[in-house]
């Protein structure tokens, strides 16, 4: 188990370019199955998660070339089907959260995908049965070993059909898309996810062949083909890194500039930042964030009443910049209310916090109310383990920001979701030593 070692307090200063989009990688990596032809992908970001991906497919025979930083050719023209009735495979697949993405493309194109139960983060409950309905809409016979936890959809064509999904789940609507592009006729997809990262995915799809309609709202209509051809495709920013980046200059009082963001695809998340009290610029494609010297107050709602951040389906804000922006809320001015709806185990990092010295009421798994110090009183040092990859950012966040040393354990969770942060944070004057 891997370990940081942070001394905190200091300001930082300089430049930072944010990585590609971990969840959009695990979206377009599985893509490649579709097609024989080779497909290029740029700014794959180098982090945990998405190399145990690029492996898994490797071991399913994809070939797989390394053109540059970041940058990978794919060619699927001999896929190894036996590799999923493996017990290796078992035992891969369950490590990482996004191999259920690896169904779609496989039934679409074999006529049969598996996976085992996905592991990945401990924030809670995620079904995959917006999946499993979505293919057995499309056609497919589900079955599922329990004694296994494995996971079976079998097809000899896919039928494209009209569905209303129950969630507006991201990773269920890339799925079904993904199974639909090979189906016979044409699929509509209500209640679809829109996030930016679904957009990329279905314009590439587009590129390769295809014909989807409705990208970027949540009715997706896809007109099936026969084949797909090859492609290439650059992936956007990871506007969660780029909010981790924000939070961080505000915590530690920080002048940052961060580069290449994509503005247009950010959302709500500038807006949101704002609320919390903190200096956004735009500057072209990037985000300026000035010294907070005189810290950060959070606005209330026009009534005057405490004001809320919560999550929700796109273009509402992201789940996954909740504990980061709770993290801030600890030094600002005022109070806020922070609601985390999707996972019930999210929240659960705040002992750490309080640990810290931080004013937290935790007042259900869902919900924390956050009483901020106007920087009176600096976080404290301490020993910290990283339960996830979010909570495991906004630690890292508060310990730099904290009077003194800290250790954080199981750092593993940080490193599936943020590219060499060590490196990265030292490049702008962190003092962090990965032990």
């Amino acid at each position: 188990m891997g370990t940081f070692k942070i001394e905190g307090g200091h300001q930082l200063s300089g430049e930072i370019t944010p990585q590609g989009a971990k969840n959009e990688a695990l979206q377009i990596l599985c893509a490649v199955l579709l097609t024989e032809e080779e497909v290029t992908v740029n700014n794959i970001p180098d982090i945990l998660d998405v190399n145990k991906l690029i492996s898994l497919l490797e071991d399913l025979g994809v070939k797989i070339r390394k053109k540059g930083k970041g940058s990978y050719t794919f060619k699927a023209d001999d896929v190894n089907l036996d590799y999923l009735q493996s017990d290796q495979f078992k035992e891969d697949g369950r490590g990482l959260r996004g191999s259920i993405m690896l169904v779609g493309p496989l039934l679409a194109r074999f006529g049969k995908g598996y996976i085992p139960k996905p592991g990945g983060d401990k924030i809670g409950r995620r079904r995959l049965d917006t999946h499993f309905e979505g293919f057995i809409k499309l056609g497919a016979k589900f079955r599922y070993n329990k004694e296994e936890l494995f996971y079976g959809v079998e097809a000899k064509k896919l039928k494209g059909t009209y569905m209303l999904l129950d969630e507006a789940s991201v990773t269920g609507t890339a799925n079904i898309v993904m199974a639909s592009v090979l189906a016979e006729g044409k699929t509509t997809i209500y209640n679809a996810a829109c996030e930016p990262y679904l957009q990329q995915l279905c314009k590439m799809l587009n590129r390769m062949g295809t014909n989807i309609s409705g990208i970027g709202s949540n009715l997706l209509v896809i007109e099936g083909v026969d084949a797909l051809g090859g492609t290439e495709h650059t992936m956007l920013p990871d506007m969660i890194e780029i909010g981790s980046w924000i939070g961080l200059a505000a915590m530690t009082k920080s002048e940052l500039t961060v580069k290449n963001v994509s503005w247009d695809d950010l959302g709500q998340i500038p807006t949101v930042f704002r609320k919390l009290g903190i200096t956004i610029e735009r500057k072209g494609d990037d985000i300026h964030i000035p010294a907070h010297k005189d810290g950060y107050e959070i606005q209330n709602f026009l009534d005057g009443s405490i004001l809320t951040v919560a999550d929700a389906p796109w273009p509402g804000l992201t789940p996954d910049l909740l504990s980061i922006i709770l993290v801030m809320a600890t030094q600002a001015k005022g109070e806020v209310l922070i609601h985390q709806k999707m996972f019930e185990s999210r929240l659960f990092f705040v002992d750490k916090l309080i640990d810290m010295g931080a004013k937290i009421i935790l007042c259900d798994p869902h919900r924390a109310t956050v009483i901020g110090h106007n920087f009176k009183s600096n976080l404290k040092g301490t020993t910290m383990v990283s339960p996830d990859i979010r909570a495991g950012i906004s630690l890292l966040i508060a310990a730099l920001s904290a009077k003194g040393t800290s250790t954080i354990h199981n750092i593993e969770q940080i490193d599936r979701g943020y590219e060499h942060i060590d490196t990265r944070l030292r490049a702008i004057g962190a003092k962090i030593t990965r032990v």
